[in-house]
């Protein structure tokens, strides 16, 4: 199976109350898989590797073969794509994370989108944190 993925992730403070969007969709553009998440206290970047992460994860458990990721922060996207070094101790972990976890997936791709192109996920984001409040 051949999907897009987009994800986002967010935090109301940075750090702050953290939650991710991940939206999969497969090769005619049907949504296969939608989650939703609160993930406790968290920066922005914290926020957006975990959506990656569970993006993964999912494509994995639906045996997804071709992955192309979409997400709105260049910074993720440069890391993951080995354009950029990861710095920060917290962001090594969850990027060798995202790096083990994308091994069950043949073909993996990394794009950037402007948060325009990434709204299904960005309102997941924050569907889930106006639900707290």
């Amino acid at each position: 199976m051949v999907v897009s993925v987009h994800t986002d992730g967010g935090a109301r403070g940075n750090p702050g109350p953290g939650a991710i969007g991940v939206v999969i969709k497969n090769e005619k553009k049907e949504k296969v898989r939608e989650i939703g998440k609160f993930i406790g206290k968290s920066t922005n970047n914290e926020a957006e590797y975990k959506a990656v992460i569970e993006g993964l994860k999912a494509c994995g458990e639906i045996g997804v073969e071709k992955a192309e990721f979409f997400i709105d922060s260049l910074l993720i996207v440069s890391q993951l794509n080995g354009n950029f070094k990861v710095k920060e101790p917290r962001m090594k972990s969850l990027f060798k994370e995202a790096k083990d976890v994308e091994k069950n997936i043949k073909l993996v791709k990394y794009t950037h989108v402007k948060r325009e192109k990434n709204s299904e996920a960005d309102k997941i984001v924050n569907d889930v944190l106006d639900s707290l409040e």
